[in-house]
């Protein structure tokens, strides 16, 4: 426990920033399992899935709760799995 006033404060404001960003890691990491699930199910519905997780991963790494390159990674891997199962629109 810190002795002093600023060391005590500086610990509420970490706390409050760990719960924080634990939350917005959480969030991320949920919507990425929800998607992958529906990949796995063949769920139509995978699009506004797949946008919600993107909003996510990119508010997570603007926040620098996870690096750019680790959200542009796991979107990539993310969209690649998604874009296998949805079969290609013909164009004419």
């Amino acid at each position: 426990m810190p002795n002093k006033a600023s060391a005590r404060k500086e610990l509420r404001k970490t706390v409050k920033r760990t719960l924080l960003n634990n939350k917005i890691k959480r969030a991320y990491k949920e919507t990425m399992k929800e998607v992958l699930k529906a990949v796995q199910t063949g769920q139509k519905d995978i699009t506004t899935l797949t946008q919600t997780a993107q909003k996510k991963i990119d508010k997570a790494a603007k926040k620098g709760i996870i690096k750019p390159n680790t959200a542009a990674r796991k979107l990539s891997r993310l969209m690649k799995k998604v874009n296998a199962t949805t079969k290609p629109v013909a164009k004419k």
